[in-house]
């Protein structure tokens, strides 16, 4: 039997990532507002914990992004397809990543699309040929690492 999963990400700003994220992979941003509200309502979630992001109601300490092509649940807006999450925490990142995205965008993109991540936030750490494997070493806004592949 496979299991589902989603990639958690600890962060400091999750509403920042899952916005970089979403743009770096072509996913979007999960849409929980209408599962937030019924729970507001229904007062099982206090107010605290939501905060409002582009005009929509989302959780304060938590996003999460989603392939747009896999289906969702239409109730609560979560992804049942690839996804990752960025949830909250008070420490900063202190040290090298133990796992890390490979964004494969095609010997012919990788370059452009190092260059698009960048304009989005992300930094260029370097750049690396190694047996005919070629990769852009890059971070994210808080500084997690990841690879443009070509």
């Amino acid at each position: 039997m496979s299991l589902s999963f989603k990639v958690c990400v600890d962060c400091a700003d999750p509403h920042l990532l899952a916005a970089f994220w979403a743009e770096a992979m072509g996913y979007e941003v999960e849409d929980h507002s209408a599962f937030i509200q019924t729970l507001l309502d229904q007062g099982f979630a206090p107010r605290e914990a939501v905060t409002e992001v582009d005009g929509r109601l989302a959780w304060k300490t938590a996003a999460a992004v989603r392939d747009p092509d896999a289906p969702s649940d239409p109730r609560t807006g979560v992804g049942q397809g690839m996804r990752l999450l960025f949830q909250q925490v008070p420490e900063p990142k202190t040290v090298k990543n133990r796992l890390h995205l490979d964004l494969h965008y095609g010997p012919d993109d990788y370059e452009a699309q190092a260059a698009r991540l960048e304009t989005l936030g992300a930094t260029r750490l370097g750049a690396y040929d190694e047996d005919g494997a070629k990769w852009i070493l890059m971070a994210d806004p808080e500084g997690n690492e990841f690879c443009a592949h070509a």
